[in-house]
């Protein structure tokens, strides 16, 4: 019988929760899930351009603490903290997975013309920086534009879910030379349905291309 695979979840905002758990859902849902929660991460995270010494020794505290579970692999759902995640990983002997490693090489897989959609400024120049060292060694001549939205992460934040697919969507529409779309964070992923059927290119979702790397990982077929 497979021995049931823990999974720690962390998550530095409370509207990234529900799209992973309903990932999880729908392609992983023998995974054994728990939850860290530690909101002022996000908070403190915004008032700086770069990740400050504070915040890489505050997500290595985080990775500790889940690690103290004994879980199979660490996923964080905040995509601001790349390189303190990267860092927070060499420490510990199973896979810290960051938000949005997945995507990137799918998207890579699939093209040299990328578009990525986000809401929260300030991890946007991080994700580009891990794009382009992905794409280094998938492929090299990919380029990556991003639309970043802020409305509709205050549209999220006040529950009003259509009000964000549809700046979702009006930022993808200006995406006009891309041929495969990223939706940036994971509370992004509302939006993946509405972009698919109404711009017709290939749209991918850190949540889903997350859970299905993880499961591949820890449950190769």
């Amino acid at each position: 019988m497979t021995k049931i695979k823990k999974i720690i979840l962390i998550h530095a905002v409370e509207i990234a929760i529900d799209p992973i758990k309903d990932a999880f859902q729908s392609l992983w849902p023998e995974a054994e899930l728990a939850h860290i929660w530690d909101e002022s991460l996000s908070i403190e995270r915004a008032k700086y351009d770069t990740l400050p010494p504070v915040l890489f020794e505050r997500v290595n505290r985080l990775v500790q603490l889940a690690m103290a579970t004994n879980p199979d692999a660490i996923m964080f759902t905040c995509s601001a903290f790349g390189e303190a995640i990267e860092r927070a990983n060499e420490l510990v002997d199973i896979p810290v997975l960051k938000p949005n490693q997945a995507m990137f090489e799918r998207a890579l897989s699939l093209s040299t013309s990328i578009g990525m959609v986000g809401s929260f400024a300030p991890a946007i120049a991080g994700m580009e920086n891990e794009f382009y060292q992905s794409a280094a060694t998938l492929n090299p001549t990919a380029q990556v534009t991003s639309i970043c939205l802020p409305a509709a992460r205050d549209a999220l934040n006040n529950n009003d879910v259509e009000l964000h697919n549809t700046l979702c969507l009006e930022g993808a529409q200006t995406l006009q030379e891309q041929n495969v779309i990223m939706l940036a964070h994971f509370s992004s992923s509302y939006a993946k349905h509405t972009l698919e059927r109404s711009t017709g290119k290939v749209v991918l979702s850190s949540p889903h291309s997350a859970v299905e790397y993880l499961k591949n990982l820890l449950e190769p077929t």
